[in-house]
């Protein structure tokens, strides 16, 4: 059986609210971070999710143990109460933050290859124009 589920963290980081979306599919972790600014209400961070979930990029999907449930409903209170208190983000969702931000470095970095590439090209053809026309008395 293949189970999903999506969860949103709320914290402050620095000067800005930022939100970190997890959607776990199966055994599979991706998550995706938002700054939200000013910090928001609850109708806000519900009017957000409705109307730009599906425009958020995630990150690409690592493995992710899945958790069995404590059976003990004393024990669940507990964890409950200890993920409220923990402030931040989860290892997993961290590491596959950074795995998105390792790979936007490298299309970025890329990118800048190609248009350097391209500008040296550029200047090449024209140096080998101006050569031509000097060669020919122009």
């Amino acid at each position: 059986m293949n189970r999903q589920s999506a969860g949103l963290t709320v914290f402050f980081e620095g000067q800005f609210w930022v939100g970190i979306f997890e959607r776990v599919s199966g055994d599979r972790l991706s998550v995706c971070r938002h700054i939200f600014g000013a910090e928001p209400k609850d109708s806000e961070v519900w009017e957000f999710i409705l109307r730009d979930y599906e425009r958020l990029k995630f990150s690409t999907e690592v493995e992710s143990p899945v958790r069995k449930a404590a059976d003990n409903p004393k024990r669940r209170q507990r964890i409950a109460g200890k993920q409220l208190q923990a402030s931040g983000v989860g290892t997993k969702s961290q590491q596959a933050l950074q795995m998105q931000r390792e790979e936007m470095k490298c299309q970025r970095e890329q990118r800048g290859r190609e248009l350097r590439e391209a500008e040296k090209q550029r200047q090449f053809e024209l140096r080998r124009q101006k050569r031509k026309a000097k060669h020919k008395g122009r």
